[in-house]
């Protein structure tokens, strides 16, 4: 689904589901002939399966600790707790935690947790399950490279009984009830199964199946690049999901699923592309959904790669480090033209950091600092700067004396991806710089950025309505280490004036005030050029209205766009035709669709810190 934080924009994922697991999905392992007549056969026959298209990113690796594709993260918020869910009005509401209470000076918090609940292995979830994984996060580097950002700030956590954990903070934190929600959030591990692999995290691979966890689903198996199957927790206490088992399986192309969609192989996909969402529209038998985008697409630019000791690393090219020369590159793109021509005008140019999804953090430039598309004024900067053109019409960097040949790393697979790069291609070319595309695997593009071997990279985020994690993304402490590890920057971003700014909106609980810090740090951003953001794309969901219902949750605006959504609830939620929620009532999207609203509605209200969610995007979502 769309929200939260992602890592990289995702590049579809690789192998297909083997044909003999989608031609039984519909029954999940239907018995064989001789049996067909046994009751246990009878009774697999009416179970149901849930059929979903796999996030764009693949899954990186089924680490908690770890991860941050958003394939990985829709995983953990389905088969692990957290502290705190969303009620329907987008606050925070009731998980393992039935009330939460911060003292006057906001400096300790206490959860009570449930009695009561289990892990799938029969164990007892407890306050120390909880303090265990936060303490972990706060105290190992490996343990905290997905999520050290949102804990930075935390005193001590303890759990002085098993339905009591206390949080004390170093400073007051605005957020503190969102740090562990569902997929954005951090997910709360059992302690029995884990603690004997923190000794060794990096390489722990959580790949004995069944999973032991708890949450709406269980994961059953995992195929890397194929496939994930789920069996329904049955006792959830947020409520029984409403169909049977899930699978989530990988797509080589969007092409690929679209065509699964139509046969009755699949029963939803998150995030088409605008060509194919136009052609599913037609037909009515499909239910289409726009919802408001809630992340951005732009190039990174690779202009310090270091580790947290300041040593350099990669292969960069020199000249990117010269704020003239990134200056250029974002005059020479026309955000305008790759909304109209790649996106097929659905969705909004991009500036700020944080997308038009969350309005209360959206910012653009005061008027006459925003970039605007000029070549004339990119050519005429680089001249100024002692940026020669040789014979061949590329320039040449006055410092190192090499040409300006950039590779740009593109997500194998992903049209908007090849349709952006061919356009820069030729701006750049037009004011003296060449482009070498380099077409790569979302595991390479990945890879390569940890190194910091790459010059540019079109990447992407997504994020929820509170932007701690992803604004935490640009801050010192996320550079890797000098042996590589511990690092989850998003372009070797640091800056001291950023990181205070961060500091500052993390301990402001006045949403208007906050607002200004954030503003703030977005112009840092803006006008540092490491990343230009070109535009916020609006996600495109479908879903067949034979096979499934309430996958859409929210109200759309009067565009007809819905609000970003989760997995968590919409696969939660969603029900075969036949057991429509009784609450449930209809909507209309703009494709002509009937659209079931289930009663688990996940609305934009905020309060406090707002959600969390984050995770870097790929094709669909995230790279």
């Amino acid at each position: 689904m769309g929200t939260g934080n992602s890592r990289r924009r995702l590049a579809l994922a690789a192998c297909a589901l083997s044909g003999s697991l989608v031609a039984g999905a519909t029954t999940f392992g239907a018995a064989s002939a001789e049996s067909a007549t046994s009751a246990a056969s009878v009774s697999a026959a009416q179970e149901t399966t849930l059929r979903v298209k796999m996030s764009g990113s693949g899954v990186d690796t089924l680490n908690p600790f770890l991860a941050f594709f958003n394939g990985a993260l829709d995983i953990f918020g389905s088969i692990y707790p957290t502290l705190n869910s969303l009620d329907e009005n987008g606050r925070p509401g009731p998980y393992l935690a039935e009330s939460w209470t911060p003292s006057e000076d906001k400096l300790t918090w206490t959860f009570k947790l449930r009695d009561g609940l289990k892990w799938s292995d029969g164990k007892p979830i407890t306050a120390e399950d909880a303090a265990w994984t936060l303490n972990l996060i706060m105290t190992d580097t490996v343990a905290g490279t997905a999520n050290g950002s949102l804990v930075g700030n935390f005193e001590s956590v303890t759990a002085p009984d098993p339905a009591t954990l206390v949080i004390k903070t170093k400073a007051p934190q605005a957020n503190v009830v969102y740090v562990s929600i569902p997929i954005s959030g951090i997910p709360i591990v059992p302690k029995h199964v884990w603690e004997p692999r923190a000794k060794n995290l990096k390489d722990a691979k959580n790949d004995t199946f069944p999973v032991v966890g708890y949450g709406p689903w269980t994961l059953t198996d995992y195929k890397p690049e194929q496939y994930a199957k789920f069996d329904a927790n049955k006792d959830f206490v947020l409520g029984r999901p409403g169909f049977d088992h899930m699978i989530q399986q990988s797509f080589k192309s969007t092409d690929a699923a679209v065509a699964a969609l139509r046969s009755g192989q699949l029963d939803y996909i998150n995030a088409v592309n605008p060509t194919q969402f136009k052609a599913l529209r037609a037909d009515k038998s499909l239910l289409t959904a726009q919802e408001v985008g809630n992340g951005w697409t732009g190039v990174e630019v690779n202009h310090n790669a270091r580790t947290r000791t300041g040593k350099k690393i990669g292969t960069g090219h020199p000249a990117l480090g010269d704020p003239v020369l990134r200056r250029a590159i974002s005059l020479a793109t026309d955000r305008k033209t790759l909304v109209t021509k790649v996106l097929d005008g659905m969705g909004v140019v991009g500036s700020g950091y944080l997308p038009p999804a969350w309005p209360q953090w959206s910012w653009k430039p005061a008027a006459g600092q925003e970039t605007p598309f000029d070549l004339a004024q990119a050519g005429k900067i680089l001249d100024d700067a002692g940026y020669t053109k040789g014979a061949d019409g590329v320039r040449v960097d006055p410092k190192s004396g090499r040409p300006l040949e950039l590779r740009l790393g593109i997500h194998s697979d992903d049209t908007i991806d090849a349709g952006i790069s061919t356009y820069l291609k030729g701006w750049l070319e037009t004011i003296g710089i060449k482009l070498k595309i380099q077409t790569l695997s979302m595991s390479a593009l990945n890879s390569d950025l940890a190194k910091g071997d790459w010059d540019l990279l079109m990447d992407g985020w997504t994020t929820g309505p509170d932007p701690t994690y992803l604004l935490g993304i640009q801050t010192c402490a996320t550079l890797p280490k000098d042996d590589g590890t511990g690092g989850n920057t998003d372009a070797f971003f640091c800056d001291e004036a950023y990181d205070e700014l961060f500091k500052k909106q993390l301990t402001t609980f006045d949403q208007d005030e906050r607002a200004k810090v954030v503003a703030e740090m977005q112009d840092i951003l803006y006008k540092a050029d490491v990343d230009q953001i070109h535009f916020y794309a609006n996600t495109l969901d479908v879903a067949r209205t034979d096979t499934v219902t309430g996958l859409i949750t929210g109200q759309p605006d009067a565009q007809g766009m819905y609000p970003a959504q989760t997995a968590f609830w919409s696969y939660l939620k969603a029900a075969p035709p036949a057991a429509k929620p009784a609450a449930a009532s209809a909507g209309e999207d703009s494709g002509g669709g009937r659209l079931w609203i289930g009663a688990g509605v996940l609305l934009l209200a905020l309060v406090g810190g707002g959600i969390v969610l984050r995770r870097r995007s790929g094709a669909g979502d995230r790279e």
